[in-house]
This record gives structure tokens, sequence and C-alpha cells, in this order.
């Protein structure tokens, strides 16, 4: 698999719809308040989805063609005041790595 698109953990989606809101393909979609990617071929691989789920239930695929190695990553932000997000990714040999970034200053030159 070589395209970038994302996974959606139907068990753990509450529903929110906040994904699909933020999704610019408008890509995601809401059946039986769960949410689902109509089509994995056209993610553009913004990782807007990932920033907005509030329970860390959509992880994008990494592939090997951008260095991931296969591998998964997921985000999560702490509280809803916290300006950090916490960028979980999960590489095939099963060692993972956490990288946290400051939303608040991350577009400072």
């Amino acid at each position: 698999m070589n395209i970038m698109s994302i996974e959606i953990n139907r068990d753990k989606c509450i529903g929110c719809k906040k994904c699909a809101e933020v999704c610019p393909g408008s890509l995601i979609s809401i059946s039986t308040n769960k949410a689902k990617i109509k089509s994995v071929e056209r993610c553009w691989g913004c990782a807007s989805c990932l920033k907005e789920c509030p329970v860390c239930a959509i992880s994008f695929f990494l592939g090997e063609d951008m260095g991931g190695l296969g591998g998964k990553m997921s985000v999560y932000k702490p509280n809803k005041d916290d300006t950090a997000l916490h960028w979980f990714i999960s590489l095939p040999d099963k060692t993972s790595r956490k990288i946290i970034t400051d939303t608040k200053n991350a577009n400072k030159y």
C-alpha cells in the first residue's frame, strides 16, 4: 500500500462528525453513527481529521515511500485548552515514537 490515506477505527469512533467537517476533500461521511472514509485513494494526506478526532480513532498510513516503513501515525490533544499535539508513530517492527508539537507556535519562523 503506497497511498497516503487514513484508517478509521470504528470501534473507537464516537460519531462526533468533527473529522467529516474538516476534511478538505469531503471524503469522510458518518454511517450508523460512525465515521467512514469514502475513497482511500482520494485522501490528500493532510491529517486534518487526525488533529480533530477527540478519541484518537483515526490513524494515518506512513508508506515506505514517505520514510514511514509502513507504519501508522495517530494524534491526540491531552485536553481542550492545551496547545500541544501528541503524535504517536507505530512501526511494523513494534517500535513506537512520540513527538509533541506546540500548535500555538508551530508556524513561527
